[in-house]
């Protein structure tokens, strides 16, 4: 009896440790294969990076403070140029009214504040603040016909004509600076506006030698503006165009023809004259 009751209790006893060997062969496998999930995931999981966005639309002359902007993650391979990671990058020198930074270009909610959106801490939206370096902003004189028909914004780009008469007195019209980028119409910069407005003047931003150019067309003609397409990358050759040229007329060419010279002896017999040729000599 006794032998029989020790092989039940070896029999049971096995039982329970191959049990508790499957049981711990099941949790190790499940362990394992959420650990390579895991890993599999910290694969393909995206490096991101602090970056501070908008917290409401902010429009072109609105002071930018520190409840306009929050930190987000951001992902590094789509970050875009210019960005600020710190409040400390945007606002400098504190968050005093004079040392914010003035929206220079629509910024929506939740967009990423860009340096190229916004002024140096302190400026206001003025033009001084949009001018690349080493460039000069120039005022032109246009009307109706001149600026476009009022279709002309901030930010667009311009060919500009020259017409006038030429020291011989004739009429014409020449291409004198292509794709000028336009900085102001009237007294207006906002870049994101899209109503049509007539023009008096157009601020254009052009070097200090396309300056005097201007200044001289302006003085001695009459300039006209050619806006450009968004998409248009080349630049356009040079045109001049006369009065002959629009008209289609050629202006003939006088040649001076020349006349060879044939000398000869006349000699009288009776009645009759006779013509011989002979070689001419050469005249002193």
């Amino acid at each position: 009896m006794m032998r029989l009751v020790c092989g039940l209790v070896l029999i049971i006893g096995m039982a329970l440790a191959g049990a508790a060997v499957y049981m711990a062969r099941g949790f190790i496998g499940e362990y394992q294969a959420a650990l390579d999930q895991e890993r599999e995931a910290r694969s393909q999981m995206i490096e991101t990076v602090s970056v501070l966005v908008s917290t409401r639309a902010l429009r072109y002359g609105e002071r930018l403070g520190a409840d306009d902007v929050r930190a987000v993650r951001w992902p590094i391979e789509s970050l875009p140029e210019g960005v600020f990671h710190k409040e400390e990058g945007l606002f400098p020198d504190g968050t005093a009214e004079a040392n914010l930074r003035t929206v220079v270009r629509a910024v929506e909610k939740g967009e990423a504040i860009l340096a190229i959106k916004v002024t140096a801490p302190g400026e206001d939206a003025g033009v001084s603040s949009r001018l690349s370096k080493g460039m000069r902003a120039c005022a032109l004189k246009v009307d109706v016909s001149s600026g476009v028909s009022g279709f002309l914004r901030p930010g667009d780009r311009v060919d500009i004509y020259w017409t006038g008469r030429t020291a011989e007195g004739g009429g014409l019209t020449q291409l004198i600076e292509t794709t000028v980028k336009l900085l102001a119409i009237d007294q207006i910069a906002d870049e994101d506006r899209n109503t049509t407005t007539i023009a008096r003047t157009v601020t254009v931003e052009i070097t200090p030698q396309q300056v005097a150019s201007l200044a001289q067309a302006q003085a001695t003609g009459r300039l006209s503006l050619a806006l450009v397409g968004a998409e248009e990358e080349g630049i356009a050759e040079a045109v001049s165009v006369n009065n002959n040229d629009l008209l289609g007329i050629v202006e003939r060419q006088v040649v001076e023809a020349t006349v060879e010279r044939v000398c000869t002896i006349k000699t009288r017999r009776g009645s009759e004259i006779i013509v011989t040729p002979i070689e001419c000599q050469a005249e002193n």
